[in-house]
C-alpha cells in the first residue's frame, strides 16, 4: 500500500511546498484537490493544487517534474461538490468540473478521481437514484474513455443545518452503492472507501472490504471520536457534530490494525490517504503539518511505507 495525505488541509500552500513537504515525511502520494479556483462554501472545499481549468503543457511538465524529483505520486485528483444539486446550475457547474477532472487526469499520469456522487438533500433515496441513472451514466462512459477510474467517497455529507435533512451525497451504505453499480456496471466507477462515515452511521466498517473489493479504488484515513456523555444529551437524531468529531488516525475509535488486516487480506495494493479534519490540529500551519506528521507516523506502524 502507499500512504498519503489529502492536500485539503494545506489549502494554502503552492503544490511545489506540499510535494516537497510528501516527501521529506514520507508519505509516498498526495491525493490533489483540484477545486474551481474561488471561495470555498465549507470546510476543507474549495482548496486548488491544480487548477485543471488553467492546465496547459507547461504546467504538466512543470508538475511531472517535481513528482519526478521527489518520487510522490498523485493518488487521485479530488473534487467533492454535489452533482445531484437541486439548484440545476449549480449541479452543472459540479458536473462540468468533475468531467474536466476525467479528461486532465490521463495528462498528469493519474488515473483515478475522486468525487461525491451528490443527492438532492429534500428527496427520497429512490427518487434520487433516478436522478443518478439520468447524470452519472455519461461521466462514467467519459471516464471509461479516458482510461480513468472514478471513486466515489462516503461521506453522508449530512454535518450542518443546511445538508438536512437527507445529506448532499447519495453513496452511504452498502445497499445503494449495490443498485448504484448494477445501474452502471462499469469497471471504472468505485469507492474512495473512509471508515470513519460507518462509524458515524453505527455502521461495521470491516465487512465492506470483503464485499466490494473489486471496487476499492482508493482509501481515505481518517478517524472518528464519539462522545457518549453528548450523545446521551442530544440523541443520535441531532446533527453528527453535536456528539462526535473527525479525529487524527488513533485518536478516535477506529480499530486500524484490523482495518488494514482487512485490506491485507483482500490483496489492496493501491493508495490510502491520511484525511485531517481534527479540529484541535487546526488553527495554525505549524499543528497541520504537525497533524500529517503524528499521522505518517502512527499509520506507518501498519504498513510499509517504502
Amino acid at each position: 500500500m502507499k500512504l498519503g495525505f489529502a492536500s485539503a488541509i494545506l489549502p494554502d500552500q503552492s503544490f511545489d511546498t506540499v510535494v516537497s513537504f510528501a516527501a521529506e515525511h514520507e508519505y509516498r502520494c498526495v491525493e490533489m484537490m483540484c477545486w474551481p479556483a474561488g471561495k470555498a462554501e465549507r470546510r476543507y472545499a474549495g482548496v486548488t493544487h491544480i487548477d485543471v481549468d488553467t492546465l496547459d503543457a507547461a504546467q504538466v511538465d512543470a508538475i511531472q517534474s517535481k513528482l519526478a524529483e521527489t518520487g510522490v505520486e498523485i493518488s487521485a485528483l479530488g473534487y467533492y461538490p454535489n452533482a445531484l444539486d437541486p439548484d440545476a446550475d449549480k449541479a452543472q457547474v459540479a458536473i462540468n468540473h468533475i468531467k474536466k477532472l476525467i479528461v486532465a487526469a490521463p495528462r498528469l499520469g493519474v488515473h483515478t478521481v475522486n468525487t461525491f456522487i451528490g443527492r438532492h438533500q429534500h428527496l427520497s433515496v429512490s427518487e434520487n437514484m433516478k436522478l443518478f441513472s439520468s447524470v452519472w451514466p455519461d461521466i462514467i462512459k467519459l471516464a471509461e474513455d479516458n482510461g480513468v477510474c472514478v471513486a466515489i467517497e462516503n461521506c453522508p455529507m449530512l454535518f450542518t443545518k443546511d445538508e438536512w435533512p437527507g445529506g448532499k451525497n447519495l453513496a452511504v451504505s452498502p445497499r445503494i452503492w449495490r443498485e448504484m453499480f448494477s445501474i452502471i456496471p462499469s469497471a471504472n466507477f468505485g469507492l474512495n472507501y473512509d471508515p470513519s462515515h460507518f462509524v458515524l452511521q453505527q455502521m461495521d466498517y470491516i465487512k465492506p472490504i470483503y464485499e466490494f473489493t473489486e471496487k476499492l479504488f482508493h482509501v481515505h484515513i481518517k478517524d472518528i471520536k464519539l462522545y457518549k456523555n453528548l450523545l446521551d444529551e442530544v440523541g443520535i437524531f441531532a446533527a453528527p457534530l453535536d456528539y462526535l468529531q473527525p479525529k487524527l488516525p488513533g485518536l478516535g475509535d477506529i480499530d486500524w490494525g484490523k482495518f488494514v488486516s482487512a485490506l491485507t487480506d483482500v490483496g489492496y495494493n493501491g493508495y490510502i490517504c491520511v484525511e485531517v479534519e481534527d479540529k484541535a490540529f487546526e488553527e495554525t500551519l505549524e499543528l497541520r503539518y504537525r497533524s500529517l506528521i503524528q499521522s505518517q507516523r502512527y499509520i506507518s506502524q501498519f504498513i510499509v511505507t517504502e
